[in-house]
């Protein structure tokens, strides 16, 4: 996405290989949001951002004199910001359905990423995260066949969480089988990818990823 030459009140600090960071650029491109992205070297950080964030962690996001360095609440935060369009539901039994869904990604999906693209264990040990990340995501593609989104008609809040996810699976060594019963998960992946907001959302990094 790199850096936005139009100065703005809005400084968003961003790791390129982050899932994390990649959800918040999704949401700040989709809300079409001004915004100065400063893509962190994570082994070479701004010594600023020390100063602005008591963990010195990826990514954080200012805006004026708020500083927010906690991924979904930067999401939450912007949506409420920037009301159109919206991302998560008006009704608060939907909104926390959908918070719901992202919690279990965060548990079911994330920390097997995570472990995947740090290569953090064992070559055994990876190939089970990597079977168990595949099957479990595959194990949801029935629901695509109803809903053209995430549990949803329209993109939403858990779409920005999944698809940094499904656009990582290259890089981590996983390839989703092409079955009959796999393919509205397929469709779906190619209609998150094909989306402007997300092609404009991606960093250096992430445009190297689909590719490998």
């Amino acid at each position: 996405m790199g850096v936005v030459t139009k100065r703005s009140s809005m400084l968003f600090y961003s790791d390129g290989t982050s899932q994390y960071s990649h959800r918040v650029r999704i949401v700040l491109a989709e809300k079409g949001v001004t915004v100065d992205i400063m893509d962190v070297d994570v082994h070479d950080k701004p010594e600023d951002l020390a100063d602005l964030n008591p963990y010195n962690s990826l990514p954080t996001l200012v805006d004026r004199d708020l500083v927010l360095y906690e991924p979904n609440i930067m999401m939450e935060y912007l949506d409420e910001r920037f009301p159109h369009p919206p991302l998560f539901p008006v009704y608060p039994v939907a909104r926390a359905q959908s918070r719901l869904w992202m919690h279990r990604i965060e548990k079911d999906w994330c920390v097997l990423v995570d472990k995947l693209q740090a290569e953090d264990g064992t070559a055994s040990q990876l190939d089970k995260a990597r079977k168990e990340l595949r099957e479990s995501i595959v194990s949801i593609s029935p629901i695509f066949s109803e809903k053209l989104f995430f549990m949803n008609e329209e993109f939403t809040i858990v779409d920005c969480c999944v698809l940094p996810i499904l656009w990582r699976l290259p890089e981590i060594g996983i390839k989703l089988p092409e079955t009959k019963a796999t393919k509205p998960l397929l469709e779906y992946r190619d209609r998150l990818f094909e989306r402007e907001s997300v092609q404009e959302s991606l960093s250096e990094q992430e445009k190297e990823m689909k590719t490998l």
